[in-house]
Order: C-alpha cells, then structure tokens, then sequence
C-alpha cells in the first residue's frame, strides 16, 4: 500500500521533476487482415483498428485526470505492413500507410508504428516493395512511424539491406526537405528490434504478440537528476544505488498506469519499458544526468562509464517495480531530443564518434543525429553497418535514426518541434566506405550466437 509520504513524493515528481508516463501504446495484430486484394485488407485493418482503439484515448484521459498522472502520448504499434502485404497480388502499396493515418485521426493517437520489415536475414514477400515506399509514405503521412530490422545476434546482419536504408533514408530527407526533413525522423533502422517496444519510431506488434496488448513506457529523468543534486558526499557505488531507489519510484507509477488501463480496455497487459527518455525541456535531460554524477559535460571522457552506470542501475531498480518488463528499458540518448544532449552537440563536446561509444552501452543507438544534407548515401548506410554491428556482438538492441538536412551544412540548425526537438548539423567522416557497403551478402552471426 502507499503510504503519505509515497503520495506526496509521486505529486512532487510529477509537479516538479517532470515525472511523467511517456506513452501508453496498443500493440494491434493485423495478421487476420490479410487479403490478396489490397483494398480489401485496408478495409479489414481500418476495421480493426478503429475499433480495438476507439477507447484508447478517452481511457488515458480519464486515467490521467483521476491519478495526476500526465500520459504525454497515446500510441498504437501494429503487425509489420511487409507480413500483411505479402498476401497481396499488387496494388500501390502506400495504400496501407493512407489507412494507417485515417486511423491515427479517427482515433486520435499521436502515432502509430509498423510501417515496417524484419530482413535481418533476408528479403521475403512484402519486404522490399515496403522499404522502397517508406520516403513516400512517410511523405504522404503525419502520424506513421517505420522501422526496419536489418540484423540480429542470431542472424548476423543483411549489408544489401544496409546498403538500401542508406538510400531510403536519403531519399526520405529529400522527399520532406520542405518540412524540415521530417520523413527520416520517423524511421529507425534497427538490429535486434524487441517485438514488444512501445516507443517510436521503432515500435511494432511481433508476431509472437498477443491479438492485443497495452504496454507503457515510462519517463523521469528529471526525477534521476534531483535526486542526484542531493548526492553530494557519496561514493559512485552510493549514486548507484541511489538511482536504483528512484527508478523503483519511476517505475512503480508506470505498472499501476499499465494495470488501470488494461483493466478498463479489457486488453491483456503486456509490458513496462522503463527507459529514461528524455524531451528538449529544460530540466529533462539525460546528459544533464550525467553531468550531475560528475562530468563536465556530457561528451567528456567519462561519459560512457557514468552512462553504463545509469542504464544498469535503470533496469536493476525498475524490474522489481513491475510484473513484467520488456521493450528497451535502460536510458535514451536521442539528439534532438535532450537540452543536454543539444548543448554538448552544438559546441562539439558530443561527437556521432563518442555517441557510438555510447551506445554500446545504453539502450538504443545512434537517435536522432542530424547530418549534413550531402552526405553520401553510402557513408550513411555505413554508420549503419558499425551500430548495428555493436549490437549484434552484445546481444542488445541498437538502432540508427539519421536526418540529412537537405541543403544544411555542419554547424546549421534544423528544427522538428514538439517531443522530437531540434539540433545541430553533426560533422560526419566522410571517407569513403563505398567498396564495403557495395560488396552486399551478408555479415555472418557471431560466434556467441550459438547458445541453443
């Protein structure tokens, strides 16, 4: 039970330290939608849809006005598109991503995920007339999110998939360079994709999912950060330890969020990812988190052990706080996203160099990194290459989210707005990788994926 003091922490969090559940996403399977006739399975997925979701939103109100608690978005992930369209004979395949956005307006979601395809070994049906439509769907859409998985510790990594993304996601950049370049901002290329994530743009419902599911991915690290400021005196040991604490508190308040809304929607409740993910608030910041256990900023050397520090510390306090915890779970360090983050870019402390150190040890990638808008397609799909690379050798997931700023060089600005923030142009190592990436085949598993 809670006790006084419990309740009037959590208002404090939530008042002051930008305490807040991130969003609340509804995994939907579309896999008994598929039809040879492509309208027909638009038809059967816009049904679906509006109906699984049509309380989802007024749910998450009336829970967050009854608790206090602010829910900032309200999200659905689906089946990826590439698996329903592969039963389909032909038809323009963008046709999926226009029905997936009346969706997301009928019943006012702020995204839904699964614009995607899982080619981490290879291209079946469905999967490359999906990857080639992502810029024009993304193009023709607000609220579509896509992702495509291009390897895993079992399967080693697909280099023609590689090697694709990095023209897409060009092609992407171009495609909105009239809004900022918004298209690639909602794509993420990932290795070791979790089927169970609820955070954009790399959610999606695996097929291994229930029909339906709500899972809630939690925030604060405001929270961390406070309680740091009062950390003066204590040995590193003492700090994890400390974080541990508040991230128990973090992800106490998402399980009882994650359980009311199962309970009123009638819908299983699937998991809790408390990943620290940070917005361009002042006061909401993971680097700022860093720089409180000691650093000057964050980028300095240091920077990946305090950030190793803090992601184990997340997912040790935090998996005692729920039922179930899946997802990402650890710490984000999105770009755009994060003032901290945006301060140490902008005046170069923060390199992509240091950020893929970074990630070798925290819970996504390389995440909204604003690049030079000319830079080669084959350069970005080797930035690709070398993240999910880390993540195939370390069993975890990584993910690369890279926006060319068309017609903007290093040291520019482009800006998104809302939760995805703006940032810097970062200078990117431009020698060439070309003979590499053009090699295509595959990088063969390592060797520690052989544990059946």
């Amino acid at each position: 039970m809670f006790n006084t003091n419990d309740i009037l922490e959590t208002i404090h969090m939530i008042s002051d330290e930008h305490l807040d559940i991130r969003t609340v996403t509804m995994g939907i399977s579309l896999l008994d939608c598929a039809d040879s006739d492509i309208d027909a399975a638009c038809e059967k997925i816009y049904k679906k849809i509006t109906t699984k979701a049509k309380d989802l939103v007024r749910v998450c109100n009336d829970i967050e006005r009854e608790y206090g608690i602010p829910i900032i978005n309200k999200r659905i992930s689906v089946t990826p598109i590439a698996m329903v369209a592969a039963s389909c004979r032909q038809g323009d395949i963008t046709k999926f991503a226009v029905t997936l956005q009346k969706c997301a307006e009928v019943v006012g979601v702020n995204f839904i995920g699964g614009y995607s395809a899982l080619v981490h070994k290879g291209f079946s049906a469905g999967d490359l007339e999906l990857i080639e439509s992502i810029p024009e769907a993304l193009s023709i859409t607000n609220n579509i999110c896509a992702s495509v998985n291009i390897g895993s510790t079992k399967a080693g990594i697909n280099l023609d998939a590689v090697a694709l993304m990095g023209k897409i996601i060009k092609k992407s950049a171009e495609l909105t360079a009239d809004r900022n370049c918004i298209g690639p901002a909602k794509l993420v290329v990932l290795c070791n994709a979790p089927e169970d994530n609820p955070f954009m743009a790399g959610a999606f419902h695996g097929a291994g999912q229930p029909d339906c599911v709500i899972n809630v991915g939690v925030s604060g690290p405001g929270v961390v950060k406070s309680a740091l400021q009062k950390s003066e005196g204590l040995n590193i040991t003492e700090v994890a330890e400390l974080i541990k604490r508040t991230a128990f508190k973090i992800t106490r308040m998402g399980q009882l969020v994650a359980m009311e809304a199962s309970k009123r929607l009638g819908v299983p409740f699937g998991i809790v990812d408390l990943s620290l993910a940070p917005t361009p608030a002042v006061g909401d910041s993971v680097a700022h988190i860093l720089e409180e256990i000691g650093l000057e900023q964050c980028g300095a050397c240091g920077t990946t052990a305090t950030l190793a520090l803090l992601n184990d510390a997340v997912k040790k306090g935090g998996v005692m706080a729920s039922s179930s915890v899946g997802g990402l779970s650890g710490a984000f360090i999105p770009v755009t996203e994060d003032a901290g983050m945006i301060a140490a870019a902008t005046n170069g402390t923060l390199t992509i160099e240091k950020l893929e150190a970074m990630t070798a040890v925290c819970s996504v990638g390389l995440d909204m990194i604003i690049i030079p808008g000319d830079t080669p397609c084959d350069v970005i799909s080797a930035i690709i290459a070398d993240e999910a690379a880390i993540g195939m050798a370390n069993f975890k997931t990584t993910a690369a989210r890279l926006i060319p700023a068309i017609n903007k060089k290093v040291g520019d600005t482009l800006s998104f707005g809302g939760l995805l923030g703006e940032g810097p142009v970062m200078k990117v190592n431009t020698a060439s990788p070309l003979k590499f990436i053009s090699r295509g085949g595959h990088i063969p598993a390592p060797l520690q994926s052989l544990k059946n």
